[in-house]
């Protein structure tokens, strides 16, 4: 490992909130560049990365009544950067101590340098702390601002659910860089880590945020209910990450 030292997290960010795919991109290009690989956080930003340069790709490309098949592309578009804002938030929070962060977000934050701690754990965990707490808000702020509601008749649900199709294929592309699939099949390596990963679907995720988000959407009249029904959610993420994230023994040898 490197003897530098690694760079603040608040250096690496945006004085205010990305306004555009092509900012979020700016933006984790250059936490990728400027923190070491040896850096766990390294490892869920360079999978998100890979995610948002295909999401970007797929709604640059000319829609075509065949091969689009996305009904609202603005909405996704506009997740797409409000849910990397929420990132970003969550490290500038925890720059300083990992305690200042949001629950979801302390034990990846907290073991950033952690020996025996596998590339997939770390990427795992961002993933857990992003999707589980983060998306379910970003859901309701964005029907907020556009709009409408979180129901699944709704065309945007459909949309949001295609997505899973692009993570897919970006797992399939970087797969190798981290042994073992982070969706959908898991490769053999070492046993409690393969174990942590078939307990995670990102699927089974993102379908949970939805309903989160309904459950969010349903509590406004009520916002002190809402509130302690998301702090809640937010520090049961926390838990479960901290269960990914448990060093591996090093193996007899």
């Amino acid at each position: 490992m490197s003897g530098s030292p690694i760079p603040s997290l608040l250096s690496l960010l945006p004085s205010a909130p990305a306004a555009s795919i092509e900012q979020v991109v700016s933006v984790m290009t250059g936490i990728e560049g400027a923190l070491p690989a040896q850096d766990g956080l390294w490892w869920f930003n360079h999978l998100y990365l890979q995610v948002t340069l295909r999401v970007r790709e797929t709604m640059t490309a000319p829609a075509t009544p065949s091969a689009d098949g996305f009904a609202d592309r603005a909405f996704l578009e506009r997740l797409d950067v409000v849910f990397a804002n929420l990132y970003f938030d969550a490290i500038a929070a925890g720059h300083q101590s990992p305690g200042a962060a949001p629950p979801a977000w302390r034990p990846l934050l907290t073991a950033r340098t952690a020996p025996r701690v596998q590339p997939i754990q770390f990427a795992l965990a961002g993933m857990n702390a992003h999707i589980n707490r983060d998306l379910p808000a970003g859901i309701v702020a964005v029907f907020e601002q556009l709009g409408g509601s979180p129901l699944v008749s709704d065309a945007r649900y459909q949309d949001f659910r295609r997505v899973n199709d692009i993570l897919e294929a970006v797992e399939r592309d970087i797969k190798q860089e981290f042994a073992t699939g982070v969706v959908g099949k898991v490769d053999a390596i070492t046993t409690p880590v393969d174990d942590r990963v078939a307990m995670w679907s990102v699927r089974a995720a993102r379908e949970a945020a939805w309903t989160n988000a309904q459950v969010l959407w349903a509590l406004k009249p009520t916002p002190d209910l809402q509130h302690d029904y998301f702090e809640r959610l937010d520090r049961f993420t926390g838990f479960a990450a901290r269960g990914l994230l448990a060093p591996i023994a090093a193996p007899n040898v």
